[in-house]
């Protein structure tokens, strides 16, 4: 039985898996947070959370310190409100309805805790200004961060709705703080409280059943309780380090890139043919990895249970580095499996045997000699390849097959040894999931457009119809895009009409362009949906 496709309405859970799921029994990966008591400011209940390993109490000290480390964040954000060249009435010009903020708009609703913001002119943050640093980061958030495309996706629809207002949003400030349960009726309000806090980041949560800065007013604390968020996949780099030998750890090249490909092609295609997904939103971490956001609305609506049965589906690598064999799927293939195997193999050859070369070593080569079933070609191969050091792992995988039909083992099973093969090409080039990240409803992930405080490069959209043209080295960094507006001239003939957009001065600008047409498709989905339910509504009434 194959899985559920795109003709039903709702995800089966009773699908016949390509491989065994997982039993749900691991612990989640995120350090378990500190929560300190809750604050008021500036009329926002905030909830600190300070990480201290292996420390399950509070102690008094210990909220001091949260409450210290808000005081102080505000204060430092303060302070560089108070600079004199910073002019609100100068930030936006006033444009069409396609701009992200008018001018009109920021006087039409006045916070008295949102900052002063820069002007549209040039961006002056400073010689020796880093990523992070507060000027560069209100700079940002201020002339290229997409606020009412962000609302528009996660509310799906322009008129402001729960799915918005009840979303969690969390806060990572300046000073390590983590604010959680924040949520904002508006876009607007959102960047405001930005603006105010300066977070270096921030993370999107699920939409409660009732407003998250309200929860500690119900009278159970499990009243309070998540009702829908996109499906999300995160695939990481560092869990390829056992296998890539261009790079390790946080350190990444072009070659070694390769592996978030394969893994966003095999991953794109089961969720859009095996579950009739649509709206997938692909998006670059901001160092060495990539986030899917599924966006349906039957995806947003799905249960842990639900959740856990599409990852299992889509889970094939098992185990550890140290451990034995990691790919054991049954024969005949799962078609999924199949159609990934057929995927897959174009990118084996230059992507694996080529670039990373992972068997050139005697050590390297013992691994792939664990994963051939007969001994005795084991054997012969072994020798071969003592014999010739620095041997590469493309010729080394021909030895195999020629070997083989040389008769170098009398009992060969050539069926299973072509089993083997397909498993070694799967285990070296099949997506590798962080399972958590996909399991659970109430599961936090990164914004697209934030910026990465390591690398200072922006979290952007990856258009996955053009995987062969995305570079992560060349994904620009908010310093970069700053100096991309200072450096801008209007083309010639230009009458000055139409205002541009500072993010349309920039290399982001096709990135931004990609999420809006994303958004655009999204909304208008949502709004076909709506409009459909309720001529079915009416006709129901009908006698």
């Amino acid at each position: 039985m194959t899985p559920t496709l795109h003709q039903n309405s709702t995800i089966q859970l009773h699908l016949k898996m390509p491989h065994s799921i997982p039993e749900a029994n691991s612990a989640e990966n995120d350090e378990v947070p500190i929560v300190a008591e809750a604050m008021e400011t500036d009329e926002m209940q905030t909830d600190v959370e300070v990480n201290k390993p292996n420390d399950s109490n509070i102690t008094p000290a210990e909220e001091t310190t949260a409450e210290d480390a808000i005081s102080e964040q505000l204060k430092d954000t303060k302070v560089a409100e108070a600079k004199p060249e910073v002019k609100l009435e100068d930030l936006f010009a006033d444009d069409d309805s396609d701009d992200e903020f008018a001018s009109s708009n920021i006087k039409e609703t006045k916070v008295s805790s949102s900052p002063p913001e820069v002007p549209s002119s040039p961006v002056n943050i400073g010689t020796l200004s880093r990523a992070t640093d507060t000027d560069v980061m209100r700079a940002f958030y201020q002339r290229l961060f997409p606020w009412r495309s962000l609302f528009q996706w996660l509310n799906h629809s322009p008129t402001p709705s729960t799915d918005f207002g009840h979303r969690e949003f969390a806060f990572t400030l300046q000073n390590d703080a983590y604010l959680r349960y924040q949520a904002f009726p508006t876009a607007d309000l959102l960047r405001k409280d930005v603006l105010r806090l300066m977070p270096s980041r921030f993370e999107i949560g699920p939409v409660y059943n009732t407003n998250p800065r309200d929860r500690k007013t119900l009278r159970k604390a499990s009243s309070f309780k998540p009702l829908a968020k996109e499906l999300c996949f995160d695939i990481d780099l560092t869990d390829y380090d056992d296998i890539r030998t261009c790079c390790d750890k946080a350190n990444i090249c072009i070659k070694c890139w390769q592996f978030i490909t394969m893994a966003i092609k095999v991953i794109d295609i089961a969720l859009r043919d095996d579950f009739g997904f649509k709206h997938i939103l692909w998006v670059y971490s901001g160092r060495r990895g990539a986030h899917a956001w599924v966006c349906d609305k039957k995806a947003r609506q799905m249960n842990d249970q639900k959740r856990r049965a599409v990852a299992g589906y889509l889970e094939v690598i098992k185990g550890g580095a140290q451990g034995g064999k990691r790919v054991d799927v049954k024969r005949p293939l799962h078609p999924h499996v199949a159609r990934s195997l057929d995927i897959l193999k174009s990118h084996f050859q230059s992507d694996i045997l080529e670039d990373q070369d992972p068997w050139e070593t005697d050590v390297k080569f013992a691994r792939l000699l664990e994963l051939l079933p007969d001994r005795s070609l084991n054997e012969a191969l072994r020798k071969k390849w003592s014999s010739a050091p620095g041997r590469a792992s493309s010729a080394k995988w021909a030895d195999i097959d020629a070997l083989a039909k040389s008769g170098a083992s009398k009992n060969l099973d050539s069926k299973a040894l072509l089993e083997a093969k397909q498993d070694i090409l799967l285990e070296y080039t099949y997506p590798r999931l962080d399972i958590e990240v996909s399991k659970h409803l109430n599961h936090l992930l990164k914004s697209p457009f934030v910026v990465h405080p390591g690398t200072g490069r922006v979290c952007v959209p990856i258009n996955p119809k053009r995987l062969g043209d995305f570079d992560p080295l060349d994904v620009p960094t908010v310093m970069e895009l700053l100096d991309e507006i200072n450096e801008w001239t209007a083309p010639e003939g230009d009458d000055g009409g139409k205002a541009v957009q500072d993010w349309e001065k920039t290399r982001l600008k096709p990135y931004m362009e990609h999420f809006r047409s994303f958004v655009a498709v999204l909304m208008r989905d949502e709004a076909g949906v709506k409009v459909k339910r309720e001529r079915d509504d009416i006709d129901a009434m009908q006698f």
